[in-house]
């Protein structure tokens, strides 16, 4: 089975407020673009992926997830990530009716082909599915397979909000890539330490520099070499 995976990105001047501890607001959209791009190269390299679509608003971030060969979908319903999702899911399906379909998040740059891979085929095997992150709160992959809805329930307390909804919930070893989604700095941290692609690795060297990175904020020691991640 091979899947159609939809991946929102909110404008990027808006994105990684969070952060705001370890990048400076200069460089967060910067930051945010690469965790996307590396997202994107991952999940299009993935042998379990037919093709990605980018559901934004923003013209970069559209020029560039483009440019690596994902489909962008306006956010036409401007109404927020749920409504963005099932929005970009019917675009979706119109062309490709009986495919499955799956939410991924937009910040998973340690993500690896082969783990994404392993999370697909598990969910396969089920109606609805989903992963939950690395902080076991959220979710960073929601899956409908062919002739159900993709029902997004993201948001706070997304695991709960999803387990309720009837989706099950996925329990594997060994895909630590694909929870690992980066709100924080300790999350950036325990991404840098999985290995990011190389988009990330370039804009975390950037944070270190005096003039674009706080003294007191230094999201990792060193950052992994690019070759590290595939993305």
């Amino acid at each position: 089975m091979q899947w159609t995976l939809v991946v929102p990105l909110k404008p990027l001047a808006r994105a990684k407020s969070r952060l705001s501890d370890t990048a400076a607001d200069g460089l967060r959209p910067g930051l945010a673009l690469a965790f996307a791009q590396d997202t994107v190269a991952a999940a299009l390299a993935c042998p379990a992926v037919k093709d990605v679509a980018v559901v934004t608003d923003d013209a970069l971030a559209g020029r560039e997830l483009g440019a690596l060969g994902a489909h962008v979908v306006p956010d036409e319903p401007a109404g927020g990530l749920n409504a963005a999702l099932a929005h970009a899911a019917t675009v979706v399906r119109a062309s490709r009716p009986d495919g499955p379909v799956a939410a991924l998040n937009a910040d998973l740059p340690a993500l690896r082909p082969l783990e994404l891979a392993k999370v697909l085929d598990a969910a396969a095997e089920f109606p609805r599915a989903f992963l939950a992150d690395a902080a076991t709160i959220g979710t960073t992959l929601l899956t409908a397979a062919p002739g159900n809805e993709l029902l997004p329930a993201f948001g706070e307390d997304s695991r709960a909000r999803h387990r309720a909804s009837g989706a099950v919930e996925l329990h594997l070893d060994a895909v630590d890539s694909v929870r690992q989604d980066v709100d924080t700095g300790e999350d950036l941290r325990a991404a840098l330490a999985l290995g990011v692609g190389r988009r990330t690795a370039a804009a975390v060297a950037r944070l270190r520099r005096p003039e674009g990175a706080r003294e007191s904020a230094r999201p990792a020691p060193t950052a992994p070499h690019p070759t590290s991640n595939p993305s």
